[in-house]
């Protein structure tokens, strides 16, 4: 049996919001895990959802480069040391540099992109150089790019760099990335992801096991109302659909128009482009959120 100290109540309880013997009961009955004691705290009704309180992150900054014609883009994130360095101008700019070099040479994974090259030497040593320079260590983390073969790319940066959101988008016609109409919806779509952090555009790209347990979770919730199974199941289904319309990029209510999903909100910029605009895929990295 593990033992259960008052620092593990104290982060069960900032991650869920629950009664404090009710997270100490949680955690007992767990074994100390935290990820199962959130479950049961959950199933119980007591926590709707866990936060990410009382994680340990390391500072750093993501930034976007997006090409002049919108047609491919990345995202890159380098950690550093201090949130001081994380917002000097000279750090992020080297961060927009990796980003536009991981976009150009699609390197298969950091230590790739480590060894391509940058203004006539390689990423390693103008990282190497940085260092000397700040006087903190830094570290190159994680990327990602997008090059839709019909369509065109956002990114949105947040808080300075601490999250950065990236979003392919299709449509059928070329003309439509020029569109004034396409261009601000494709900004407050990037601005969403940076915003909300959905798991997935569409649902039917939600992990499995994602579902799986989600769906563990509504069931065994419905089953503390002592209504028949057929009226449980459905209870469960229910909650799943919520599950899906708050967390699924395409069927979120638009943040800044509550009145549409994000998928009626592409179906009318469709209309005004005589287009087929579709929002794809996204990439949402937040600085830190690597390490942990």
């Amino acid at each position: 049996m593990a033992q259960i100290t008052a620092a593990m109540v104290k982060q069960l309880r900032e991650m869920t919001d629950s009664p404090m013997m009710e997270c100490k009961k949680a955690l007992v009955e767990a074994d100390g895990d935290m990820d199962a004691a959130v479950d049961i705290l959950r199933k119980n009704g007591l926590a709707a959802a866990a936060k990410k309180a009382g994680r340990d992150t390391n500072e750093g900054a993501v930034a976007a480069y997006i090409s002049d014609d919108a047609t491919e883009g990345a995202l890159a994130e380098v950690a550093c040391e201090t949130d001081f360095v994380a917002s000097n101008p000279k750090f992020t700019g080297f961060v927009a540099n990796v980003a536009q070099v991981a976009c150009a040479t699609e390197p298969a994974d950091v230590d790739a992109l480590l060894a391509c090259d940058m203004n006539g030497e390689s990423v390693q040593d103008a990282l190497t150089e940085m260092i000397h320079i700040i006087g903190e260590n830094m570290k190159i983390t994680r990327f990602a790019i997008r090059k839709p073969a019909n369509g065109a790319v956002a990114s949105y940066i947040h808080m300075g760099g601490k999250i950065g959101a990236l979003v392919e988008f299709a449509f059928d016609k070329p003309e439509t990335a020029s569109t004034e109409a396409f261009k601000s919806f494709a900004h407050d779509v990037a601005m969403q992801v940076a915003a909300t952090a959905p798991i997935s555009a569409v649902r039917e790209d939600v992990p499995a096991e994602v579902v799986e347990h989600e769906v563990s979770i509504y069931k065994a919730q419905a089953a503390e109302s002592g209504k028949p199974e057929a009226i449980q199941e459905k209870m469960a289904m229910g909650r799943l659909e919520k599950f899906f319309k708050g967390f699924v990029l395409n069927e979120q209510e638009f943040i800044k128009d509550s009145s549409m999903s994000i998928k009626q909100y592409a179906e009318k910029v469709s209309k005004e482009v005589g287009d087929n605009v579709r929002v794809v895929a996204f990439d949402r990295l937040v600085s830190g959120e690597a390490a942990n």
